[in-house]
């Protein structure tokens, strides 16, 4: 029987009859069911959010860092180690590598954020006026909405509630449709170190309910700020629902990194460094190597060993985090080589969500290179360079 992910609102858990399928990628099987919030739902969680606040803002920095070193400690267990492993590979399908990276790096975020409580300090400034003084102090902003994604769901999650919070808001974190489970685990970890009822609480939305929901969550009074990671096209969106309200944002969307290669590299680091970059989690990593600008005498040696190592990877990936997904990143490659893109590795074909490893060669045109062809100009968030 697949595991129902419900709500945790105030402290507590709310399950419901209204749910929404968690769809492994690999299997096409549905892996698990998740509580599909309603808008009664998201302003009871801003609400307890809110209330929460007036006394979390005035906890002492101790009482915080306490109950993040005691986070950091509990989550290196190997309770959360396997509950971790467990849900991200039933929601997500990603690899043995990829979930034992987003437990490693657990701990080692919520430490460092413990440890941010020593910049919770003001400023003594001079005044213009004979004899005074300004005092400058720093304050929590309030009720903070983090919308975290799917690739990396604990690392994202923790990293989009934990500053908030050790800074004195409280948060609503809504979790990707993709990963609920997983996301789930955060608000788990942190309830179990002692955090207070209502300083964090969690809403997860189906896929055809979350444009409503989130705008919703946003126009919330006691919403004061937004916190997005995920697609420049969503994260348009919500910048747009909160520039209606004024709100400000925190946006990290996607991107074309570039890795650039000069003539006296070392052609086997720098091949490497590529390799590791370009398709780490299947290439759907938001800073992922996404293009190669390289010198022309080092080009055919660079090619060559890029090319031997990605082929090493075949067989030992992991599948995109759905199908739409893997048919736009083979589209893509198909596209460029279409517009005269030499193809240097790949079949051009996918097995449901999962995609092999493909390279394609864009010949240098000065200004003009690569201009209108998709694989060159737009992020692939995929297994493609």
């Amino acid at each position: 029987m697949v595991q129902l992910t419900p709500l945790f609102i105030n402290g507590e858990q709310k399950f419901s009859t209204a749910t929404f399928d968690v769809v492994n990628p690999a299997s096409g099987l549905v892996a698990g069911l998740s509580v599909n919030a309603t808008r009664e739902d998201c302003q009871a969680a801003v609400d307890a959010a809110a209330r929460a606040f007036k006394t979390w803002e005035h906890s002492s920095v101790t009482e915080r860092r306490a109950i993040f070193i005691k986070a950091s400690e509990l989550v290196a267990t190997d309770k959360y180690k396997n509950l971790i492993k467990e849900t991200i590979q039933t929601e997500t399908a990603a690899t043995e590598e990829w979930c034992t990276f987003n437990w490693t790096i657990a701990s080692n975020s919520l430490r460092t954020a413990a440890s941010l409580v020593s910049e919770l300090k003001g400023d003594i400034l001079p005044s213009i006026v004979s004899g005074g003084k300004l005092e400058v102090h720093r304050r929590a902003i309030g009720v903070v909405l983090s919308i975290a994604p799917w690739n990396a769901p604990i690392a994202l999650s923790l990293r989009a509630v934990a500053i908030p919070l050790i800074c004195g808001n409280t948060v609503v974190l809504k979790s990707s449709e993709y990963s609920p489970r997983s996301q789930a685990v955060v608000v788990e970890l942190f309830h179990e170190a002692g955090l207070p009822a209502g300083v964090l609480n969690y809403v997860s939305v189906s896929r055809e309910d979350a444009p409503a929901r989130t705008a919703e969550l946003i126009a919330h009074p006691a919403v004061r700020k937004i916190t997005f990671t995920g697609s420049d096209r969503v994260g348009r969106i919500i910048a747009i629902e909160a520039a209606k309200y004024l709100k400000p944002c925190i946006l990290e969307l996607g991107g074309k990194a570039p890795v650039i290669v000069l003539n006296d590299a070392d052609v086997t680091a720098a091949s490497r460094a590529i390799v590791n970059g370009a398709f780490a989690h299947s290439g759907q990593v938001c800073m992922s190597s996404e293009r190669v600008i390289v010198q022309a005498n080092i080009a055919p040696r660079l090619i060559d060993t890029v090319r031997d190592l990605v082929k090493g990877l075949e067989g030992n990936f992991g599948p995109l985090f759905n199908e739409s997904s893997a048919e736009n990143i083979v589209n893509m490659v198909k596209e460029s080589v279409d517009a005269g893109a030499e193809l240097l590795l790949g079949d051009l074909s996918r097995q449901r969500a999962l995609v092999q490893p493909h390279l394609v060669k864009i010949a240098y045109k000065g200004s003009e290179t690569g201009k209108g062809v998709r694989m060159w100009e737009k992020e692939s968030f995929g297994p493609g360079v």
